[in-house]
């Protein structure tokens, strides 16, 4: 996988109207931006999914949206259940909403505010900032100030985490790992987090705990998708490869074989 970073970042939009929609890629595109448009629920949650709000976690978190834009008109779309679901959750809360409808419909932008959108707007207003809502909003890697960072050397104590999490003592790992985020106070200190949370949720897989082993895999991909393939001497492209492989396997198990499965753990390679 190459620097997510380097990537334009993605907005997604909820966004049924044939009017609208355009209006609103066109904005993003100009702004530099991918974008990614939910008309209904079902392109996002099948209504024959088991797990919806899983399913809706999975999807969102693996996209790693750097706005969201949410018509509150959008009748198709239950987005006061899935904004209180992005909010509830570490791997997604820190998505910026903007969220606009009716002016006249002052109970509508007023629920759109008790769900959790950061900025809610009457439609006129939205359509006429909207590059610069977009610009101001989104939450965008420093690719030059991050890979300034990841040229710095590995803390040690960073150093010594690794070789735990190499022994495959993942707790003692992580609480190393910990130190090193906690004393450092650059961007590279992201590489320090996105190894701790592998090895917890590693620590998980082992514990036969599948929704903690989920939810840390799940909150692992806003900090390691946006690290270059490497940062101080650590291969993160392999880190990250393999950590998804056993998150894979985890979701093809399920809760009920997690316990029973066997599982290989690769290191992390340091490749200075």
């Amino acid at each position: 996988m190459s620097f997510e970073g380097s990537r334009a970042p993605l907005v997604m939009a909820w966004v049924a109207n044939l009017m609208f929609a355009p209006r609103i890629e066109s904005a993003a595109q100009g702004a530099g931006f991918r974008i990614q448009l939910i008309e209904r629920a079902a392109d996002l949650v099948p209504a024959s999914s088991s797990r919806p709000r899983s399913l809706f976690m999975e999807r969102v978190t693996r996209w790693g949206p750097a706005l969201l834009i949410v018509d509150l008109e959008n009748a198709q779309i239950p987005w006061e259940t899935w904004l209180a679901w992005l909010r509830l959750e570490p791997s997604t809360r820190r998505i910026p909403v903007i969220a606009f409808g009716s002016h006249k419909d002052v109970a509508l932008l007023t629920r759109a505010r008790a769900a959790g959108a950061d900025a809610v707007l009457a439609r006129s207003r939205f359509f006429s900032t909207l590059p610069e809502l977009i610009v101001r909003h989104a939450r965008v890697v420093d690719v030059a100030a991050l890979s300034a960072a990841c040229a710095q050397p590995l803390h040690p104590q960073a150093r010594a985490g690794i070789e735990r999490f190499n022994a495959g003592e993942f707790f003692e790992a992580h609480e190393l790992l910990e130190t090193a985020w906690m004393q450092d106070h650059s961007l590279g200190r992201d590489l320090y987090r996105a190894m701790l949370q592998v090895a917890v949720a590693y620590f998980q897989v082992r514990r036969g705990n599948y929704a903690g082993a989920i939810k840390m895999f799940l909150r692992l991909r806003q900090w390691i998708n946006a690290l270059p393939d490497r940062c101080r001497g650590v291969d993160v492209a392999r880190l990250r490869q393999d950590a998804f492989a056993i998150y894979d396997r985890v979701l093809e198990v399920g809760p009920e074989g997690i316990e029973a499965a066997s599982w290989d753990f690769a290191p992390i390679h340091l490749v200075e």
